[in-house]
């Protein structure tokens, strides 16, 4: 590898980008226990205090699993800006600093986003179709941060990458990323009625999803585990279909990944909807969905990028 290519890694700063990563990861899925144990509503209805305090005193659990979430969520925050300003500091190419200032953006987005959740008041038993379309706003920013962060620690990581635009894999990535947006939607709200509607038996479960008289938010339960497993089938093909003739070491692992991930995925959510949707288990099938989500926005990315700086191996 050319010596420039090997001056433009920082050190530490290609840990630290997919740290942040991991650590925004980790804030999700708390999110999504907050919305499963019923404890959006534990600060009341105050933002960004706490029942009308910066630190609350003698919390109850619901108080204390929301406080908890609103601080990482907090140090999430000052992360992406020490993340956004060390590349600006550090890495000279465009595309590390378009991604990583975008994830600035989705991250202030995704604050005010929750704020209006809590404000609004669409938080505990509120069973609204404006809490459905917030929730499905905050999924597709949710993931755009995924996705922003992630190729930011991409680009950190191989700086002298040139992404070429390439008509068939920008197709297959765009339809996918698609695919994956509407299957992530239709998780949240589907999970938001397991939550509001929880069925005691699968054959209860069943004859709720199959009920005229049943909220919107149940009958999502029979067409999102096969929206699902049509789009991962979708996805591994596409994948498959963007790096068929690339050789790099990196397209093939992130190949794999997401194949692995999709099978997985799908195990757990068929798992998941045969132990009716407990809260650990919607957990691991969020932090599956996220990450599958990023090695798919990757292998995109990846899939139409150059790297000047092999050709001199």
């Amino acid at each position: 590898m050319s010596a420039t290519a090997i001056g433009l890694r920082k050190p530490y700063l290609v840990e630290y980008s997919w740290l942040v990563l991991i650590y925004n990861v980790g804030v999700i899925v708390w999110g999504a226990y907050v919305r499963a144990t019923g404890s959006g509503a534990g600060c009341g209805s105050h933002w960004p205090l706490c029942n009308g305090e910066v630190v609350p005193r003698s919390p109850q659990m619901q108080t204390l699993i929301e406080f908890t979430h609103r601080s990482t969520s907090g140090l999430a925050l000052l992360l992406v800006f020490g993340l956004a300003w060390w590349v600006y500091r550090s890495v000279p190419t465009r595309l590390a600093r378009g991604a990583a200032f975008a994830s600035v953006f989705f991250i202030l987005a995704e604050a005010a986003i929750g704020a209006g959740l809590v404000l609004l008041g669409l938080v505990g038993n509120d069973t609204s179709m404006m809490r459905a379309a917030y929730l499905s706003v905050h999924l597709v920013n949710t993931f755009l941060l995924v996705a922003t962060l992630a190729l930011t620690a991409w680009f950190v990581t191989y700086p002298d990458s040139v992404v070429t635009l390439k008509l068939q894999t920008a197709v297959m990535a765009a339809v996918g990323v698609l695919m994956l947006v509407l299957v992530g939607v239709s998780g949240a709200i589907t999970a938001l009625g397991d939550t509001l509607f929880p069925a005691r038996s699968l054959a209860e479960g069943i004859a709720q999803d199959f009920s005229p008289a049943s909220h919107l938010f149940v009958k999502l339960r029979i067409w999102h585990p096969i929206a699902a497993v049509v789009a991962g089938l979708c996805v591994s093909l596409f994948a498959i279909g963007m790096v068929r003739d690339d050789r790099r070491s990196e397209l093939r692992w992130l190949l794999w990944i997401t194949v692995l991930l999709v099978l997985v995925q799908i195990f757990v959510g068929l798992v998941n909807v045969a132990l009716l949707a407990p809260v650990w288990l919607q957990l691991i099938h969020l932090a599956l969905a996220d990450a599958l989500w990023a090695s798919y926005v990757l292998l995109s990315v990846a899939a139409m990028t150059n790297r000047p700086s092999l050709q001199t191996l």
